[in-house]
């Protein structure tokens, strides 16, 4: 029998403390990586060949278990979102789109990791598809930062804002089209998330806003002044 997720568990505790130590490793390697174009190129497009198998894995389960539905299984949150463009900027290296894996993949991704929105626990498929796609939006982001040198930019603080709010229409039409909650501009997810601190519906997407503009703009601050002591 499949054992529910429970927030703060040892095992979510663990899954936390295990991304911290990939993150320190990330760091402290950063100038040890391979600099042949070819190497480093088959190190990415492999690591976004397995985010796009594991993602796949996902959506064949839930087909074969009955969960599929147009209102909650599309790819429309802002992580799976953050993750296809984390897999496009793996394999490509398109600079346009390390703004948004940065700034929104790293923002939606830890928030998703401290506070998961999952409702099976470790051993199963599900809880290491959840922290493996979210470990690997985060863990890109910073490998583009701090071993392939791309900056984080205040300009790209304000594309990324532009781009979710551009796109926050087109999915609020998509949920009411398919009564889905899609990052969330229903509701507020069951279960306890951060949002249940930023106020009732509707007000808690507009305080989201600024949080997210917050956010976006302390990551700016604090990794533009680690480029400038770091390796770039």
């Amino acid at each position: 029998m499949e054992s529910r997720f429970e927030m703060f568990s040892s095992v979510h505790i663990n899954s936390m403390i295990t991304l911290c130590l990939l993150i320190l490793l990330l760091f402290f390697s950063r100038n040890r990586w391979p600099i042949q174009q070819q190497k480093i190129q088959f190190i990415e497009r492999f690591f976004a060949l397995t985010l796009f198998i594991m993602d796949g894995w996902y959506y064949i389960w839930l087909v074969q278990t009955g969960r599929w539905d147009f209102g909650n299984s599309l790819p429309l949150e802002l992580c799976s979102l953050s993750l296809i463009v984390t897999i496009v900027l793996l394999w490509t290296g398109n600079k346009k789109l390390y703004p948004f894996v940065f700034y929104a993949g790293i923002g939606g991704a830890i928030q998703a990791v401290a506070t998961p929105v999952l409702d099976i626990n470790f051993p199963h498929f599900r809880f290491f598809h959840f922290f493996y796609t979210h470990f690997g939006i985060i863990l890109t982001a910073l490998y583009f930062t701090w071993v392939k040198g791309y900056k984080p930019t205040f300009k790209g603080v304000i594309q990324t804002m532009i781009t979710l709010n551009v796109s926050l229409p087109i999915i609020f039409a998509i949920n009411f089209l398919v009564e889905g909650n899609y990052m969330f501009l229903r509701e507020k997810p069951k279960g306890g998330s951060l949002l249940d601190f930023l106020g009732p519906y509707p007000w808690y997407i507009l305080s989201l806003e600024f949080v997210a503009l917050i956010v976006f703009s302390c990551l700016w601050l604090l990794f533009k002044e680690r480029i400038k002591k770091g390796r770039v």
